[in-house]
This record gives structure tokens, sequence and C-alpha cells, in this order.
């Protein structure tokens, strides 16, 4: 077994408990705590319950625990368990099992995927599908049903764009929605795009679940499965914590059965979709639920603004530049918004929004002055906004006068580079993926990555923070240069701060005494490998508790 060198092969692991009174200690380590007062050490120790009881230097903490199990490091570089702010758990899970259409160049290269992943699956099933986005390819237009028909003229065919805010439907499969889709009418919360009244085969936020909602449920094993998918394939990628916007409550139960089981090797902070069932069932529980091992929580509502930029519907104060007449539109009623903002407050509920557009921020940010009042400035509330990513410049002080979070994913700005300014113009682009102005203005950051839309490896999201560069390294001084962040500050994002975005600062996201044994041990040092190697760092183990969760063997 290889627990430290580098190696090949993947082990996922179960959590396994150690014998009573038992401590381990690390050594021969290079530790970056993220604790101010000690940033660096070379040795920790924890106990049997998978708690710190001190990090510092190697040569003392031996005499001092001169009876503890050692694991020596080699000198491995080692940080705080990695939590991802903002990922979709779920999502990632059931991406594992569709047809994948990342990185698609075309509407033809998409056609001989699920051509390909068709061919696996019952001749009647639907043909589901992520991924793809029509900025990659030439044109950038939207595709249409028509293209998606001549494939498959009977299978029904469902594709969810890579944010997840628009759809790409066949013929067959809007034939199943339970209303007919031509005509002049809209959804509230979404579009329909159309031509000469017929719909086209492309639906924009509140529209997709139109053809959605007949895609046959999961079941409970299903369901179940995606879920344990995800959680391998994320402490692989070194988080030891995520938190999971938007989670319906007969989800939350399939969760519990997993971390009541012992099958959940990381921390998930679960944040309730907005739909009345899971917010009542949360004021019922005082606003804050938590399962005993402290791996399964939640005690957020989750709620939509706006859609997104790539498919237009991220609610603007000004029409897109390459789009002139269109201003995105809110995928919420405002009244309704304010209504569930409200009774969140009263519940003692932390509110996370997603919100992209400046129109959209700027909403939510006045809701929430309106709805918080003098406690917005005195009470410890946390509330969120998921993304803020792009702000008007006088509302970037606003979210610190509110004491509100930015929650903001490095990987998104590198994604959308080569075509945001044509979304924008140039002006908008100063309040847009915005980091170091957040920072400037003393506004709580969080990072992560919003996976499966981006990468769920958390390196992709720390070298994106520190260059603003793809991975070719272009552009060469990076992509709006004066808002990089330092590599302290990126790893802080995926630590500290994302801890106290979630009122864990006590439990995770430094590493001292008194808080959980999450970290992870890389195959190289983050804080000091050329720039470009940030992105190719890897796991060498991750720890929860004190015990491995994932680590590679020979």
């Amino acid at each position: 077994m290889c627990i430290f060198a580098r190696c090949t092969a993947v082990t996922v692991l179960a959590l396994a408990a150690t014998s009573a009174g038992a401590t381990t200690l690390l050594i021969n380590a290079h530790i970056h705590s993220m604790d101010a007062a000690h940033p660096e050490a070379s040795a920790m120790a924890w106990d049997d319950r998978g708690k710190l009881l001190a990090v510092g230097d190697a040569a003392a903490l031996q005499r001092q625990y001169a009876d503890a199990k050692r694991i020596d490091a080699h000198g491995a570089a080692v940080v705080p368990g990695l939590i991802d702010a903002h990922g979709h758990m779920l999502d990632l899970g059931l991406t594992l099992v569709q047809a994948d259409l990342v990185g698609s160049a075309s509407v033809a290269d998409v056609i001989a995927r699920l051509q390909t992943f068709a061919a696996k699956l019952p001749k009647d099933a639907w043909l589901v599908g992520w991924g793809w986005d029509q900025n990659r390819w030439p044109g950038g237009a939207f595709p249409s049903a028509a293209d998606l028909d001549a494939a498959f003229p009977e299978r029904p065919v469902y594709l969810r764009r890579i944010d997840g805010h628009a759809a790409w439907a066949n013929t067959a499969a809007m034939k199943r929605a339970k209303k007919s889709l031509d005509g002049v009418w809209q959804p509230e919360g979404g579009r329909i795009e159309r031509k000469d009244g017929r719909a086209t085969g492309i639906l924009v936020d509140g529209a997709t679940d139109l053809v959605a909602d007949a895609i046959p449920p999961l079941s409970e094993k299903q369901t179940r499965d995606a879920y344990k998918a995800a959680f391998a394939k994320a402490v692989a990628a070194g988080l030891t914590g995520v938190h999971d916007p938007g989670t319906s409550l007969a989800d939350l139960k399939i969760l519990q059965k997993l971390a009541a089981a012992g099958e959940m090797p990381l921390r998930l902070y679960e944040m309730a979709d907005g739909n009345n069932a899971a917010l009542d069932w949360l004021c019922e529980q005082g606003g804050h639920w938590a399962e005993p091992s402290g791996h399964l929580r939640m005690q957020t509502l989750k709620l939509y603004m706006d859609g997104a930029l790539g498919s237009r519907g991220a609610a603007l104060l000004a029409d897109y530049s390459d789009d002139h007449g269109n201003r995105g539109l809110f995928v919420s009623n405002p009244k309704a918004y304010r209504e569930a903002v409200e009774k969140a407050h009263r519940c003692h509920i932390q509110v996370a929004t997603h919100a992209i557009g400046d129109r959209a921020n700027r909403h939510v940010l006045d809701t929430y002055e309106a709805v918080l009042g003098k406690d917005a400035a005195t009470a410890d509330h946390r509330w969120r906004i998921e993304h803020a990513q792009i702000v008007a410049l006088s509302d970037i002080p606003r979210f610190a006068n509110l004491h509100v979070i930015a929650s903001m994913q490095p990987t998104h700005a590198t994604s959308d580079m080569p075509w945001a300014e044509k979304r924008l113009g140039a002006e908008r682009l100063k309040g847009a993926y915005a980091w170091q102005r957040f920072i400037h203005d003393g506004v709580p950051l969080a990072f992560g990555s919003d996976f499966p839309v981006e990468d769920v490896n958390p390196m992709l999201g720390l070298y994106a923070a520190v260059t603003r560069q793809d991975l070719a390294g272009h552009p060469p001084s990076g992509w709006l240069p004066d808002q990089k962040v330092n590599r302290e500050q990126a790893l802080a994002g995926f630590t500290r701060g994302a801890a106290y975005a979630a009122f864990m600062e006590n439990e995770v996201g430094t590493l001292k005494p008194g808080l959980r044994a999450d970290f992870v041990i890389l195959d190289g040092d983050p804080m000091t490998v050329p720039v470009r190697q940030i992105a190719d760092l890897k796991p060498i183990s991750t720890w929860v508790d004190g015990k491995a969760v994932y680590r590679v063997t020979p």
C-alpha cells in the first residue's frame, strides 16, 4: 500500500473506527494550516474522535505524543480539507450516468456522442444528456429540435446546457409536455425560444421543467447510487466538504439514510430548495438540522433570482450587448421571493440566493436590506449571494454593509472570458468576477466550482483564481488581471472562507487544536510550485475526522 508516494491506482475508503483512546501523529509534513497565528507546521496530532490535539513542530510533538501511531508524510504538502462552497452533488452523480456532452465542438459532435450512448439503452428510453455549450461551436447560435429529430425521430431527447439553465429537446420530447409549447405564451420565470410561433427546442430557465417533468423520475436506489458516485468523485478530488444548493426534502431523506449508515465520507452542508415543503420542514426544525456525525446538516434556504449569462437569462440593468432588447429575466416572482425571504428570517434560516446579473444582484441586496432591517448590521445572519457574477460597482460595498457573503466560482471567469465581453461590453466587466474588489471592500468570499457546471477539481479553481488564465496560459497576463487573488487568498476561499459561510469556522477550514482533523495531503505544494502546476496537483490522500476517505494505492 502506498499512502504518501506518487501512485497510480485509486482507492476510496469508507470511514473506519480507530481503537479507543488512540492518538495519531502526522510527521515530516509541510502543513499550511490557514491559521494566521501559526500558518505553518511540520506535524499534527489528533485523537480517535478526529479532533486535532496539536499542530506544530515535529520534534516537540513526537516527544509530547511518544506513544502515538505515527504517519510519515515524507515531506508532502498538507492543507486543510478543501470545501466547495457551491456544488451540486446529485447532479454530479447523474452526469456519470447520462450522455456526456461537455466539450462537444459542434452539433454533429453532440449527435455522434448521443448515438454512441443510445446504443447502450433500451430503445424506448429517454435519451438524457448534459454539458453542451453553443458558445463553443462555430457561430455560437442555439441549436434546434430539428438537429436532433433527424437522428432521433421517435425517441425523446432532453439535453441540459452546461450551466443547467437551458435545455435542448427534440420534437418527440416536446410532445410529452402537458401543454403545447407553440404559440405566444411564456411560462413564469422562463422562456421558450420560438420561430414563427413554433418552439425551436430551446427552453430557458423556468421553461425547462415543461419537458423535464415528463421524464420518468429516479427511483430511490438510482438517487442513492448517484449520490455515492458523487461522494467518491468529490473525495478523490480532495474535497472534505461541499455546500450543496437546492436539495429537495425527498433527497434530504435519502442523504439522511446514507449518513446514518456511515456511507457519507465527507461533510455536506445542504441548502433546502425553495419549495414550501422544504422551507416548512426547516422551520419546524427551528431553522437548523444536523446529523449526529457532523457529516450532514441543513440550515439554509436556496432561492433563485435569475438565470445564467451563457443562455442570456441573467437579469441585467441594461440590454445584452449582443442581444438588444433582452435584459434577461427573473426566474422568481419578486413578491413570492420576498415572502420566502421573510419567512426564512422569521425561522432563523440562512438565505442563499442565486444571482448572476447586475439587476438580479441589486434586487437581492434590496430585498435582504429590507427584510433584515437593523439585523443586517447586528445579527450574525451570514446571508449569501451565490455567484455574484456581474455586480454594479456601486453595489459591491453593499455586500459588506449588509454582512452578505459572496459565494463565487473562479473557474466561471476563465470559462466565460472568451465571450463575456460580447454579452456585457467593456464597462460592465469592471464589476464582473471581481474578486479583488470584493476583498478590498471587506466582503467575505467563499469559493466553489458550481460542479458539474465546472469540473469538481478544486485545483482548477485555485489556478483560475490566481492566474485568470486557461490551462494553455491565455491570456498571457490573465483576463482582467487586476482581479487576480494571491495564493493564500485563493486557498482561504476554499477553506476558512467556505467554512465561515457555513457557520463551521470552529469545526473546519483551518488546522488548529480543537477543530476537526479534515485535511488533504498533496503531491506538490500549492503555495510554491510554478503557477501552472497548481492545476495539475493531485491529492495523495483525503482525510475526514482523522481517517483516510481516499488515497492512491500501487
